[in-house]
């Protein structure tokens, strides 16, 4: 659809904010609130998310009059709102007189209320409450002049994704009636056969609850994708009446492209919203930061290029990992402005103000529990006067790299499901590791959807394509018979849409294409590791691969372990493109001697100067660009000219820090 940014007038600028939860703290807070943001630079809060039990306190009964409040203030101030429509979290009343609106786990136990997002996805009875809240909000708020956004419930799916209540069971096999039409196609797709399973009336179907073993494969792969596109139809029942009653307002809600979180098909839902808008948090571990980097690059390609809203991210720590660790110094301009150079137009946190109360009391804010005399506070401020200085970078696209990696949510959810070679399996990681490599490599690539053109790309990087139909087979043949340069690896091309393997031997629909055959999978122990005879270490997997086709060279071959004299990594050449296949798991440094001879035959380099390779990112929107130092040393620039490459002329880039400037 046609994309839509914020509702307001003015010149572009960089939005910038937090949630904002004025319904926990006494009206006379909200004076020095108003007050704080417009000295650290804020223009727009996202308001409402968990407060519909202060909206109607009791059925049919609304008290709209300390939001009406909030927002006369916050638009008399200048701060734009993003209003939720706070149906995320269903408020006691609701709960205790239907309590069939509860979500159940596999094992059959009932979510209770205490927490957040207590509801189920197909209940008839909250959608039924949910959406009458929501028509009441619009129609209240619809002329209201702050109001930019609406933003639909909040982190949809995060924690009742997989409901397997009765109200599940139901709307689970209407999904499959309307998927395979009869139940014939149904027992074929899922290979009922096995286990004495075959269905012979559709009421005998039930969500994958725990059973006495492995589940069938077919049912768990489906009931993902149910769970998955029923959140996206309760999101599109909200957006219908918002946009019915305010249809020059935009509507998103906020993703959450970060880390595992991984049940909601994302680049199936980012049609359905006006912008897309995403959650992020920094996750613990070694590549924190490329992971950051890795997530909002995806963010931005499933906004096709255009820009989109962070919604949130943290000041510093966060409240809900093992340790909590705050952020660094320079880590919080960082961490926004990589989300910036990706194509993020909005810079927001959770939250404003730190909770006194509540299970998130210890999450970090805009405005910490000290108050804002604090270094917290002032480099949030500082942030504020960041971003108003690069407001020339408001609207510019995304400009396209010349190499892509494919993301597929359904080869992650479907990859990673029991019985199968090893259960060590991490799609995301190795896409992760791809995605380093390139980095180290100071070379430019786009995080792209299966769904995502890829025709123009020179190199494509296709990591565990497990789940493959025959139609991406053949388009995926195209790319490289057309003189793209694709690599995919080990477990890539295995079933197709119904987790049926293709049969013939191994990699299945991609034997032909990469010249090779695998009769059998050789997955490695934890402490097992395999050398390679270009000097590199392999983990996790190793293929005893047979060269079938005319054409396939190999690369690399296996100096150790069990497959030792055999390949480890091969190319066949198709016309002016290539095919490559890795077969073991080598990591980014591992990585680095494969994508490096992959890049200089498809003619890409990169755009860096050589002393900066590896040691910056380079990210480009228009004519802006970003460097964003990845070490924890001050970078000097001057050693390589005025104005090398894409930096900003001589000079340092501290440790961490982002430069931006116009071309």
């Amino acid at each position: 659809m046609t994309f839509r940014w914020l509702r307001r007038a003015g010149a572009p600028r960089l939005e910038y904010g937090a949630d904002y939860n004025p319904e926990q703290w006494p009206r006379e807070v909200w004076d020095e609130d108003v007050e704080a943001m417009r000295t650290a630079g804020v223009t727009i809060v996202s308001l409402g998310i968990f407060s519909w039990a202060r909206l109607e306190p009791a059925d049919g009964e609304y008290d709209f009059g300390w939001l009406d409040d909030a927002m006369d203030l916050l638009h008399a101030n200048g701060i734009l709102v993003d209003l939720a429509t706070a149906t995320a979290s269903p408020p006691p009343w609701l709960t205790t007189a239907y309590p069939e609106i509860l979500p159940v786990d596999r094992e059959g136990r009932t979510l209770w209320p205490g927490g957040r997002q207590h509801w189920r996805p197909t209940s008839p009875v909250f959608r039924r409450y949910a959406l009458r809240l929501v028509r009441e909000l619009a129609t209240r708020y619809a002329a209201h002049p702050a109001l930019a956004a609406w933003h639909v419930n909040n982190e949809l799916g995060c924690h009742n994704v997989y409901d397997h209540s009765s109200d599940a069971a139901s709307a689970f096999r209407d999904w499959l009636r309307s998927r395979y039409g009869t139940l014939d196609a149904l027992n074929e797709a899922w290979g009922t056969a096995f286990w004495s399973q075959r269905y012979g009336e559709w009421d005998e179907i039930l969500p994958p609850r725990l059973a006495a073993t492995h589940p069938n494969p077919g049912q768990q792969l489906d009931f993902k994708r149910f769970s998955s596109a029923v959140l996206k139809d309760y999101l599109i029942a909200e957006r219908d009446i918002l946009r019915a009653v305010t249809p020059e307002v935009p509507v998103t809600t906020n993703f959450m492209v970060m880390g595992e979180t991984k049940a909601m098909d994302y680049a199936d839902w980012a049609a359905e919203v006006d912008f897309v808008a995403n959650d992020h948090y920094r996750q613990p571990g070694p590549r924190s930061r490329d992971e950051l980097s890795f997530s909002a690059n995806l963010t931005g390609n499933l906004a096709g290029g255009r820009p989109w809203f962070l919604m949130e991210h943290s000041t510093s720590a966060v409240n809900w990992q093992p340790v909590n660790l705050a952020k660094r110094p320079g880590e919080l301009e960082r961490d926004s402005l990589t989300h910036v150079a990706h194509g993020a137009d909005a810079v927001c946190f959770f939250q404003w103000r730190q909770s006194r109360a509540g299970a998130e009391k210890f999450h970090s804010a805009m405005v910490p529990h000290a108050g804002t005399d604090s270094d917290l506070f002032r480099t949030v401020s500082a942030l504020g006067a960041r971003l108003r200085e690069l407001a020339f970078v408001a609207g510019a696209p995304r400009t396209r790299a010349r190499a892509a990696i494919v993301f597929d949510w359904t080869s992650w959810w479907a990859g990673e499901q029991d019985s199968h070679p090893t259960d060590r399996l991490r799609y995301r990681r190795e896409a992760l590791d791809w995605y380093t490599a390139f980095l180290d490599a100071g070379v430019r690539v786009d995080v792209v959807p299966l769904s995502a053109p890829i025709e123009d790309y020179d190199v494509v990087v296709a990591p565990i394509l497990y789940v493959v139909p025959a139609g991406l087979g053949k388009r995926l043949s195209a790319y490289v018979e057309n003189g793209g340069h694709l690599v995919t690896t080990y477990f890539s091309g295995i079933v197709d849409e119904n987790d049926h393997v293709w049969l013939g031997g191994y990699p299945g629909a991609f034997r032909d294409l990469l010249g090779i055959r695998i009769e059998e999978f050789a997955p490695l122990l934890d402490d097992e590791r395999v050398r390679l005879d270009n000097g590199t270490t392999g983990t996790l997997w190793t293929d005893r691969i047979d060269v079938t086709g005319p054409g396939t060279e190999v690369l690399a071959s296996y100096a150790s372990g069990d497959a030792a004299g055999r390949p480890a990594i091969t190319r066949r050449g198709v016309g002016a493109g290539s095919a490559t296949y890795v077969s073991t798991r080598l990591g980014p440094d591992g990585l680095a001697p494969v994508l490096g001879d992959l890049l200089a035959r498809a003619g890409v380099e990169s755009e860096l100067p050589a002393g900066l390779r590896g040691r910056v990112e380079l990210a480009i929107r228009g004519d802006v660009r970003f460097l964003m130092n990845r070490t924890d040393e001050e970078i000097n620039l001057t050693a390589f000219g005025p104005g090398a490459g894409p930096g900003p002329g001589p000079g340092t880039l501290a440790a961490g820090a982002v430069a931006v400037t116009e071309s």
